[in-house]
């Protein structure tokens, strides 16, 4: 088929459905010609896809009608029910998709962490490479705990939670590339592996983690959650099984950027909790146990609405109708 004729044939059709969408009102007989206009590019579609699928001009038909659809049937939905949607079924389903290879990927960055504290510890000249033993004192006596009291704690929240989010963000976005993920997981264990050996080497490993883990517990999870996502989306490109490439990693990426979007807010709950409660007065059990309290809420969160979302068929992808129609494959 000649698509350059196709197109010189039936651009007045879809032009002329694009101005009857735009139009704020319609009478009964331009309402009769848009439903017209778009079982008739429907048929466009049908046949553009027939020939190249995944071509700009199949792309372009397919904004068409989804704005002509939304146009004609009118309604739109209720904006507090898509907010109850989406944190009880697309949300937790995407996380509880990824739970093991978090559960995983913690694992990983524990045991990278305790291996880089264990080299600062056993290898001798690590801790004089580090700095000298006036830095190293001032370090673990004051500059460790001060980091979390210097600024004050709502500005300090804020600064922690947009930095953590943004990391986060790169990790699913970039996760296509297999390396990204894997390299933001892996900074962070050599960081908190270094920490941990340096306070460990000055008899301060207590102090260590009474201000690590308050907000540690999600912080720390919300990377793994993060990176779990991103090495799921490569995967999907890497070894698409039966789909095509790109239909595979177009349906992992939409359902897994909601991981993204979630842990926005996760990130906000352990940014407080790290300006508001980890350099605060409480008893160090109190700060822990509050720490573990946010940390236990996200796990009950994920596998018990996650299960039940997941059973419901819910991926968190978008609707059928959102994420338009797939070519099927043998």
């Amino acid at each position: 088929m000649d698509v350059d004729a196709f197109i010189a044939v039936h651009r007045s059709d879809w032009q002329r459905l694009d101005d009857l969408v735009r139009r704020r009102r319609l009478d009964g007989a331009e309402a009769d010609e848009l439903l017209v206009l778009y079982q008739r590019v429907s048929t466009h579609l049908s046949v553009i896809r027939s020939v190249d699928p995944e071509s700009a001009l199949s792309g372009s038909l397919s904004m068409r009608l989804s704005r002509a659809r939304t146009r004609f049937t009118g309604a739109r939905s209720n904006a507090m029910e898509d907010v109850a949607r989406f944190f009880v079924f697309l949300l937790p389903a995407a996380f509880y998709r990824i739970r093991w290879l978090t559960v995983v990927v913690g694992v990983v960055f524990v045991v990278v962490a305790w291996l880089y504290a264990q080299w600062v510890l056993g290898t001798p000249g690590v801790i004089q490479a580090l700095g000298t033993d006036e830095e190293l004192r001032t370090y673990v006596e004051q500059d460790f705990v001060n980091y979390y009291s210097e600024n004050p704690a709502a500005s300090f929240a804020g600064l922690v939670w947009t930095n953590n989010a943004w990391i986060a963000v790169q990790a699913v976005a970039f996760g296509v590339t297999g390396f990204w993920p894997l390299y933001i997981l892996y900074q962070n264990a050599q960081g908190v592996g270094l920490a941990a050996g340096m306070m460990a080497s000055y008899d301060r490993l207590d102090v260590f983690f009474v201000y690590i883990l308050p907000h540690g517990f999600m912080e720390l999870t919300a990377i793994f959650i993060a990176t779990a996502a991103g090495l799921r989306i490569f995967w999907a490109w890497a070894a698409p099984g039966r789909r095509l490439r790109s239909e595979a990693l177009a349906q992992e990426g939409r359902a897994l950027i909601t991981v993204a979007l979630g842990l926005v807010l996760v990130l906000l709950v352990s940014g407080l909790v790290e300006g508001f409660v980890t350099p605060s007065g409480l008893p160090p059990w109190l700060r822990l146990t509050i720490g573990f309290a946010v940390f236990a809420a996200y796990w009950a969160y994920t596998l018990v609405l996650g299960r039940r979302a997941v059973l419901a068929g819910y991926r968190g992808d978008l609707d059928a109708v959102d994420r338009g129609a797939e070519v099927i494959t043998a």
